[in-house]
């Protein structure tokens, strides 16, 4: 066994969950080479960007690697003169050339969030909620020309609770755990005694891409079904069906274990019997006559309301609150985090942060600058529940006032 040496790295990925990885190789006493991210969006750089910019470390930012199936050669002498023993990829959504791949002496790792070789693709959380595994997990893999077909450097399993959602299972396990096995995986790297275990065919799936216009809510399904498909869509890209001519979006089901709920019925697209919304949210029927219970719903434009209140006329801005000095020092810093992410000018209080383009990611950086700046902790739903700047603002003086906490995600690295 070799001993346990410092590597020059080169990190190839993005997103907070890349950073996070930057960090602890850091901390670990590797050496970054580079970082390899993606171009800078409405004029702000990616999280990994951020964290190696500040620590003088060069950033790349290619808005591809190829041209028609072939590398750009450019791109690949640039990316050899930073000299990597090893390439770590902890969330990339870039195609790597193979020619960048099998560079480097000990060549490259990469995270995928499931249980290799079942659910090999790009949307492994959601497809693993959708089919009712029972099992989650992330693998560790030496990536080869197939798709997620590399041999297997270590996989970590956990189990799905009843009502984990993509969300709820990245943030309790996938992030924090994948964070710390992909420092693992580099020091066994560095001891000499990482494993390459080919991966079997048995049990082997590809599973599609999941876009919006894919995950329309199939009600023809027992109960249970339903809520499988519609966590794991939750939050994206959401599961959805048609409601009185709207596409209206599912999140936060749960299986009732109560009696039929009293409430208006709404017949809904595909379904044999209509859904009640009652004063705890939505219900919706299987076809074994179980139900499904639905807390929040999604409306056309990207506006969230709670599922109890469809059908409900709402109003704007209502519940103005008067802020003292410090909360309006809040609502600016707000204010100027919405302006940045969005790339606008002005942030009234009817600016919403969907219809002005504004996505998932988004969503995320928005909480964690929010943390950063005002040192409060908003979860995703609230935002996704308060989209125009003055909801937002109403949303998060509630959290500065002690109204409306939210639990704070973390971690402890290696």
């Amino acid at each position: 066994m070799e001993k346990s040496k410092s590597l020059k790295i080169a990190v190839i990925g993005q997103s907070k969950f890349g950073s996070d990885v930057y960090k602890l190789l850091r901390k670990q006493g590797h050496e970054i080479v580079a970082v390899f991210t993606i171009p800078d969006k409405n004029d702000r750089p990616d999280l990994l960007a951020v964290a190696a910019a500040a620590d003088g470390v060069k950033v790349v930012k290619n808005k591809t690697w190829r041209v028609k199936g072939q590398v750009i050669p450019e791109v690949l002498e640039e990316y050899k003169s930073v000299g990597a023993e090893l390439n770590v990829m902890p969330f990339c959504s870039q195609f790597i050339p193979m020619e960048v791949v099998t560079h480097p002496k000990y060549q490259s790792i990469c995270y995928h969030p499931s249980i290799l070789p079942r659910h090999r693709g790009a949307s492994a959380i959601n497809w693993t909620l959708m089919e009712g595994d029972k099992k989650a997990g992330f693998t560790i893999f030496w990536p080869d020309d197939g798709l997620d077909t590399g041999p297997i450097l270590l996989i970590r399993e956990c189990e799905v609770d009843p009502n984990d959602t993509l969300h709820s299972l990245y943030k309790r396990f996938l992030y924090p755990e994948g964070v710390k096995a992909m420092g693992l995986a580099v020091r066994m790297i560095a001891e000499g005694t990482a494993p390459k275990i080919v991966q079997p065919e048995e049990g082997a799936t590809y599973d599609a891409m999941l876009k919006k216009d894919l995950v329309k809510l199939p009600l023809d399904r027992t109960a249970q079904q339903i809520h499988d498909y519609i966590r794991g869509c939750d939050q994206v890209p959401g599961a959805w069906a048609e409601i009185n001519g709207q596409r209206v979006t599912f999140y936060g089901s749960k299986l009732r274990r109560t009696g039929r709920p009293e409430g208006e019925a709404v017949p809904i697209e595909g379904s044999t019997e209509p859904a009640i919304v009652h004063s705890q949210g939505m219900t919706l029927f299987g076809t074994d006559g179980k139900m499904v219970d639905v807390e929040r719903l999604g409306l056309p434009g990207g506006k969230m309301i709670p599922a109890s209140s469809y059908g409900e006329k709402m109003e704007e801005g209502a519940g103005a609150l008067q802020l003292d000095d410090e909360e309006k020092t809040i609502q600016e810093r707000a204010r100027g985090i919405w302006r940045g992410i969005l790339n606008l000018e002005e942030i009234a209080d009817d600016t919403d942060f969907f219809a002005c383009g504004a996505g998932s990611m988004d969503v995320v950086r928005l909480v964690e600058e929010i943390k950063e700046q005002c040192s409060l902790t908003l979860t995703n739903d609230k935002v996704y529940m308060s989209s125009t700047f003055g909801k937002f603002t109403e949303a998060l003086i509630r959290n500065h006032r002690g109204e409306d906490k939210e639990q704070e995600f973390s971690y402890t690295p290696l």
